[in-house]
């Protein structure tokens, strides 16, 4: 038995420079502080006049600062006291438990079970397969003591987890009735990235994993585009993120992998960010474990296999999507809160019945499974109120004061409506009409999120037909799409020269002759290339 006592050692491949950047911490020694926390501000009487100062960096000033303030004031996440690390604080983690619900019902779904992974990989199964040894080896944390003794073999600090997946279907799968096999876990991985951003890129994250194991290359490549198109269904209609689809190039294929599929979303700043990949892994990671069946014809046989994940990354995707300058907007799907009351009074014979209202309201909408929140603190007034609760990207805001006691209606505000285009007044309370009112409403948000989503990444990308257009796209901050049929050297000269590199091959392609955007060459596809996370 091992046992990791303190101090334990740690040791990286490569020397980690320490790095400052003015609006990004980037692994300094000691992590400044987000920009600003609520926990900073002074409380406010009910009875004070003042309102929740604002403390967010304008979206068009300085982006980077902009998406710090907001996962501050939202609450989201602080920085761990390891560099590079981050906390999740309760409403980042339910934003995360919501991603959850729904993949874990469609993994079921579709076959497939949980399970769990040790965290320490023997550095002798990330040597076996060479190509992913070289992709992951900047990236691992390496346990070189335990215990107090110099380890045997040093441990890996799990960066990903297909070769210990390897390993178990090794001792697993004997013959084609053990095929296939469908697992997931949803785990922690650690990768030694030089560069963070909370959410975005982190030394440790949250994440799913998928590892399946088949008897046929075409099964397996079946599994592997079946898990995108989850994928893809979960952004667009949980998330209300319009992501393109597509393949990776060999260049950006995963180490290991014969093909990678990936979801790509526009960010609010037009980089693009990697969402969710499917690998079919082929049968490199069989072949170097020796993961082998016995078919029907009584032959060995290596099994084809593949691996697919989504993080907690997708949580910084939804705030770059969609917050605005007065911070988070949440999709109703994904908000923990989608709806929140505030109830209003002045004089304490008032406040009774207010209350009496909201809390009536409350449990009507609860019983119609709306997720609601009712915040009658009276240590804070109406008006700051409405401004936390828009910062933390409620949805649908409910207003009760005296005058819509004795109405029997409500006042009804949008998130992503701001002033009084937003509000609707004189709502009924009574629960079928209240219930269908805000329903609708929530649906109508729903789809308008993805709406302007769709029409800011259409409006940013181009058509280009030659290099120098693809240059000026990328210049001017969009997304360039053109076809391609060049080499890896040519796709890496416009990585080094633009800075932008090939996102994806589309799903969906044009019809028609191509021609490749460098060489001239007939191209049979288009390729999206952008700067990214």
């Amino acid at each position: 038995m091992m046992i990791l006592s303190l101090p334990l050692t740690l040791r990286f491949p490569y020397s980690l420079p320490i790095l400052r950047r003015r609006s990004r911490y980037i692994l300094s020694l000691r992590p400044p502080p987000l920009r600003a926390t609520f926990s900073a501000a002074a409380p406010e009487t009910h009875n004070s006049s003042k309102k929740q100062e604002k403390l967010i960096t304008p979206r068009s000033q300085d982006f980077n600062a902009w998406y710090l303030d907001i996962i501050a004031n939202a609450e989201l996440a602080d920085y761990g006291p390891v560099r590079g690390t981050m906390v999740i604080r309760p409403y980042g983690y339910a934003i995360w438990e919501s991603i959850q619900d729904y993949l874990n019902r469609k993994f079921k779904d579709t076959g497939h079970s949980n399970m769990y992974f040790p965290q320490f990989i023997p550095y002798s199964f990330i040597e076996k397969e060479a190509s992913h040894v070289e992709g992951f080896s900047p990236e691992l944390a390496l346990v070189t003591i335990g215990g107090g003794k110099e380890l045997e073999e040093k441990l890996v600090v799990r960066p990903t987890s297909e070769t210990i997946v390897n390993h178990m279907f090794t001792q697993w799968i004997n013959s084609y009735r053990d095929l296939p096999l469908l697992i997931n876990q949803w785990a922690n991985v650690t990768r030694w990235e030089m560069r963070t951003k909370p959410f975005v890129r982190t030394l440790e994250f949250l994440w799913q994993e998928g590892h399946t194991a088949h008897a046929t290359p075409e099964e397996a490549e079946n599994e592997a585009i079946q898990m995108i198109d989850i994928y893809t269904k979960f952004a667009y209609e949980q998330a209300a993120i319009p992501v393109i689809a597509g393949r990776k190039s060999k260049v950006e294929t995963f180490a290991g992998a014969c093909k990678t599929y990936t979801i790509e979303a526009m960010m609010g700043d037009k980089k693009a960010l990697q969402a969710g990949t499917s690998h079919n892994l082929g049968q490199n990671f069989s072949r170097a474990f020796g993961t082998q069946f016995l078919d029907e014809n009584g032959q060995r046989q290596h099994v084809w296999q593949t691996s697919w994940a989504i993080s907690t990354r997708f949580i910084g995707g939804i705030i770059m999507t969609h917050g605005d300058d007065a911070g988070l907007m949440l999709p109703p799907k994904v908000a923990p809160v989608q709806v929140v009351i505030v109830p209003i009074w002045k004089k304490d014979d008032e406040k009774t019945t207010v209350l009496k209202a909201t809390s009536s309201v409350k449990e009507a909408l609860q019983a119609a499974g709306i997720r609601v929140k009712l915040d009658d603190s009276d240590q804070r007034t109406p008006g700051w109120k409405f401004n936390f609760w828009e910062m933390k990207g409620v949805p649908l805001r409910i207003e009760i004061g005296p005058r819509d006691v004795s109405s029997g209606s409500v006042v009804i505000s949008r998130r992503d409506v701001p002033g009084k285009q937003g509000k609707v007044f004189g709502v009924s309370m009574d629960p079928p009409v209240l219930e269908a009112f805000v329903k609708d409403r929530l649906d109508e948000i729903q789809s308008s999120l993805l709406e302007r989503a769709i029409a800011f990444r259409d409006s940013n990308i181009v058509d280009v037909s030659s290099y120098d257009d693809l240059k000026v796209a990328i210049s001017q901050g969009k997304w360039a799409r053109g076809p391609w049929s060049a080499s890896n050297e040519d796709e890496l000269k416009v990585k080094e020269e633009t800075g932008a590199t090939i996102r994806c091959f589309p799903f969906e392609q044009p019809s028609g002759t191509k021609r490749c955007l460098m060489t001239g060459d007939p191209a049979e596809e288009v390729a999206i290339f952008a700067k990214s996370y």
